[in-house]
């Protein structure tokens, strides 16, 4: 399967992929930009704090630089769109737990905190939500694009596109008396 001819250019599941990468990718950069104009140095440890949590020049950087990402891929859209925010939304988890583990110690290069490490995590789980809407379920509705490009079969409407008897269906369609 060809992630990149999986969904129309023109689908509603389009706009929730950009909009999504869009605000994160703001919020981001604006967490950067408060941390340059604060003009941390780079491998600051020091405890300052911008908007809340404890920053440095190079956690600034980052942020940066992955909020430009987000909002190149919204600029983009489609299955860029969503592929990206499914990375970063899974880079920002990876990130929380790897940096839970450095609270404290000398390898924490980032000045985080225990607010980074959950602001991490948060918006993991957000960026991954909105990559994933739409995309990823056991239940998408049989017009999803997603769910057509699995199911080519099915889609088509041809004898495999009926739905199929479930075991308790089947088991009772034989029983006596029915």
């Amino acid at each position: 399967m060809n992630l990149r001819d999986e969904l129309p250019v023109d689908h509603p599941l389009n706009r929730v992929h950009r909009i999504g990468a869009a605000l994160c990718g703001l919020l981001l950069l604006a967490f950067g930009c408060l941390g340059f104009a604060d003009s941390l140095s780079a491998f600051d440890t020091a405890g300052r704090s911008v908007a809340g949590m404890s920053t440095n020049g190079l956690l600034s950087t980052i942020s940066v630089l992955v909020g430009l990402l987000l909002i190149v891929a919204a600029l983009i859209g489609g299955n860029f769109a969503s592929t990206v925010n499914i990375c970063v939304g899974v880079l920002f988890v990876l990130s929380g737990f790897v940096h839970l583990f450095l609270l404290g110690r000398s390898g924490n290069i980032l000045d985080f905190g225990m607010t980074n490490v959950i602001f991490s995590f948060l918006m993991g789980l957000l960026v991954m939500t909105f990559g994933m809407y739409g995309r990823v379920s056991g239940g998408l509705p049989h017009d999803n694009p997603y769910w057509q490009k699995r199911h080519p079969a099915r889609a088509a409407g041809g004898p495999a596109g009926r739905e199929p008897r479930s075991a308790l269906t089947t088991l009772d369609a034989h029983l006596p008396g029915r």
